[in-house]
């Protein structure tokens, strides 16, 4: 008998070295033929702390023109992440910055094209380069303006997160779990969208700008979807149900958003993947709370340094790592929730200090496309997740675009003083 097993042992084993092989070698493949696109990369914020040549690649940091090449990527979004700070003054003149640099950044280097359609990832792709892109983060850049948001579409911004961790003047945002003091109530300000919110929207739908709604609150997600005309999407976020976390979607806007014909572009933050990572961070910050609340009291008239001080310490704190296959677990939830055409890939990387072990840096994207060929997925189900969800998902909001023609709001009567 234990004769007969040994033998059945020695069958099986080459049999599943070989099968591991089969789908080894399927995934380069596909990697190498697919169309990939990540939705948020931080590139040019991780450039403004630590400027490095990205033509080389770096030992820090996630994202690389090697490292892009080695992921297979084909487009990639480089988000103009304009800070809170710049909320109560210069936020414009900040994106403007920043869509300069992601520019100037295309320009020095043959490997990268700037894109601003789908054509344009598309064609990168032939061209054997890495398309860039721009997604604006935080509707603050505006200031207000829907001036500043149509010359931002002409400057090339093809999306528009419309909060960061701020509420601004008319949407509400998730807020920021990871402050010191964060409370979900002190960001809904405006119950969602306020009207010129949803005059926004509006615009973005006719300009053809994607409506990112990642760290937004619950009710302006409700509120986008009830107004925007072309589908919208979240360019970087995963699922609440598996890391209660605000910036994560719960199982229902997951099919809202689907319904619409939108995705959901998962992050592969520790932080967003794991709620054994979420739980370990709370009991650290809630054992620093007492020295929290003696820096708020030492440094009480003075916000700015209190906030500082205690990001610091919150910095500090060590972050437990996931698995990397977690974000498989996302995706494929995702896929069940929503069907194969809702979701893709926005990993924030550049943004996080918590990649999961095994998912350290863009170079490992390649794992996904394995992993999801060794669960049973269908190569046309891959490149969908890979970018051909994105792009088609694009398509259809240029397409409710050119349904509403290009009237825009009323120009304003001028006097013949200019005023």
């Amino acid at each position: 008998m234990r004769k007969s097993r040994a033998l059945a042992a020695l069958v099986f084993l080459p049999a599943l070295a070989i099968r591991a092989e089969d789908i080894k070698e399927r995934a380069a493949r596909l990697q190498q033929s697919a169309i990939v696109v990540d939705t948020h990369e931080d590139v040019p914020y991780r450039l403004e702390r630590e400027w490095v040549d990205i033509s080389v690649r770096q030992k820090t940091g996630h994202v690389d023109i090697p490292r892009l090449k080695e992921g297979g990527v084909t487009g990639a979004f480089f988000a103009a992440y304009v800070p809170a700070s710049f909320a109560t003054g210069g936020a414009a003149r900040k994106t403007l910055e920043l869509i300069d640099l992601i520019r100037r950044l295309v320009e020095r280097h043959p490997e990268l094209v700037f894109a601003d359609s789908p054509d344009g990832v598309r064609a990168a792709k032939r061209a054997g380069k890495i398309a860039v892109l721009v997604g604006i983060e935080g509707g603050h850049a505006i200031e207000d303006s829907i001036g500043a948001l149509s010359s931002f579409a002409r400057l090339g911004a093809r999306y528009m997160t419309l909060t960061h961790t701020n509420t601004n003047g008319w949407a509400d945002s998730s807020g920021n779990f990871f402050a010191w003091d964060f409370d979900s109530k002190k960001v809904a300000v405006h119950d969602g969208l306020t009207p010129f919110g949803r005059e926004v929207v509006l615009e973005m739908n006719r300009l053809g700008m994607l409506v990112d709604v990642s760290h937004v609150s619950d009710k302006t997600i409700a509120d986008v979807l009830a107004t925007s005309k072309a589908p919208v999407f979240a360019s970087h976020s995963s699922c609440r149900a598996l890391s209660a976390i605000p910036r994560n979607l719960t199982d229902d806007q997951i099919r809202a958003i689907a319904a619409k014909g939108g995705v959901v572009m998962v992050n592969v933050s520790s932080t967003f993947l794991d709620q054994k990572v979420v739980d370990d961070f709370v009991r650290q910050k809630a054992a620093l709370a007492p020295r929290f609340a003696e820096i708020a009291e030492r440094l009480g008239n003075d916000p700015a340094k209190r906030d500082a001080e205690i990001a610091a310490l919150i910095d500090k704190l060590p972050r437990r790592r996931t698995d990397w296959k977690a974000a498989v677990d996302h995706i494929e939830r995702i896929l069940k929730l929503a069907g194969p055409a809702a979701v893709g890939l926005g990993t924030d990387f550049d943004g996080i200090p918590d990649p999961p072990t095994g998912l350290e840096d863009v170079s490992k994207l390649p794992r996904i496309t394995e992993e999801l060929l060794r669960r049973g997925h269908s190569e046309e189900e891959v490149r969908g997740v890979l970018g051909e969800n994105f792009l088609r998902f694009w398509e259809r909001a240029r397409a409710a675009a050119a349904g509403m023609g290009t009237a825009r709001l009323p120009l304003p009567v001028m006097t013949p003083s200019g005023r």
